[in-house]
């Protein structure tokens, strides 16, 4: 990865297999989607003519955000008059393809502008690990699949991918300082943005009991093909020894961490918080069509969304070869790798609800 102090994170790359391969993402939400609709519930309210804000951080293309943002939208509609307006803000770094989520907002038969004429949708390009809105302006926040990239690369991964399996030390301990730093700004931020007894329902990855980010399958394809290309037309060693991925997961004790020791932070305490396997829906499909190459194909493309424009990153400006064929490479080489051995892939993920304490009676 060529050095920088930002993480592009990966839909403002290639938003057109994001917004495909989003779909995973979202269809695996149920759970975090129940979450939000008891907190539009329950969470304090402004009068008219104030707008209910509801922010939405780390908004991507808009395929993880819809559905829930449309759900919890018809939960406020049963506690507000419907010409009582919502104001839903989209926030992600300024690099992201806000085309994209516009189009997703407009077009996406799921969204909250097709089902409510009440509630206005708006964007801002800046990271959420900064103060994004207003202070005491935000009612309800959602956050899925965003918290796991880093705000900046610490430092060179060497020999693999991902910090998390790396075997220095260093490495490891320095994206964990930059995990913990980040996971602070993020709430700590927040805390200023929601309102008294405002809550935020995030959804980030985990690790498992081994303490393991999960995906191995997946990662050992993606590590062997990488391998496998080095050295080609497609990808030079130069290239290869440049590419990571800066993702984390986060324990129960990361998570309580800002907290510690009394519970609050910022206003902010957690009210629930569940680190659980979330379930493969590929592998799922492929226990009942036995398709083998489907299943490859699936993962291949998902990954394709999730994570390759981030290693393309580390490709030369002025190569010969397209960008494209070295993503059509990687991208066969990985699905041809998962359909040889299927596997169910373990997927850690963690979803928390904060709540900003109510005010006073």
């Amino acid at each position: 990865m060529r050095e920088s102090s930002v993480v592009v994170r990966p839909e403002a790359k290639d938003s057109a297999w994001y917004s495909a391969a989003s779909r995973l993402q979202a269809a695996g939400l149920r759970q975090a989607i129940t979450l939000f609709e008891h907190a539009a519930a329950v969470a304090p309210i402004p009068r008219s003519p104030r707008p209910i804000v509801i922010a939405d951080y780390g908004a991507g293309t808009g395929y993880n955000s819809v559905l829930p943002i449309s759900a919890a939208i018809a939960v406020l509609r049963k506690r507000t008059r419907p010409e009582h307006s919502i104001l839903v803000t989209h926030t992600d770094v300024p690099e992201n393809d806000f085309t994209a989520l516009f189009r997703t907002l407009t077009d996406d038969p799921d969204s909250y502008l097709q089902r409510d004429h009440a509630s206005f949708a708006s964007a801002v390009g800046r990271s959420y690990y900064s103060q994004i809105l207003p202070s005491n302006s935000v009612n309800l926040g959602w956050s899925s699949w965003a918290l796991q990239w880093l705000a900046k690369v610490p430092m060179p991964v060497d020999g693999h991918l991902l910090a998390a399996y790396s075997g220095d030390e260093r490495i490891r301990a320095a994206y964990a300082r930059q995990a913990a730093h980040d996971w602070h700004e993020f709430v700590a931020f927040r805390g200023r943005e929601l309102c008294p007894g405002g809550q935020i329902v995030v959804t980030t990855m985990g690790v498992d009991e081994d303490g393991q980010l999960g995906f191995g399958p997946i990662l050992d394809a993606l590590t062997d093909t990488l391998t496998e290309l080095a050295g080609t037309a497609a990808l030079t060693a130069e290239e290869h020894g440049r590419m990571s991925v800066p993702i984390v997961g986060r324990t129960a004790k990361d998570f309580e961490s800002p907290f510690a020791p009394s519970g609050t932070f910022e206003k902010l305490s957690i009210t629930h918080m569940e680190l659980f396997d979330a379930e493969d829906r590929f592998w799922k499909l492929y226990q009942s069509d036995r398709d083998t190459d489907t299943f490859g194909t699936r993962w291949a493309a998902f990954l394709r969304a999730s994570l390759f424009p981030t290693l393309a990153l580390a490709l030369d400006g002025t190569r010969a070869q397209p960008v494209g064929s070295f993503l059509d490479a990687l991208e066969n080489g990985v699905a041809q790798r998962l359909a040889a051995a299927p596997v169910q892939i373990r997927i850690p993920l963690a979803q928390l609800v904060i709540e900003k304490k109510p005010p006073s009676h």
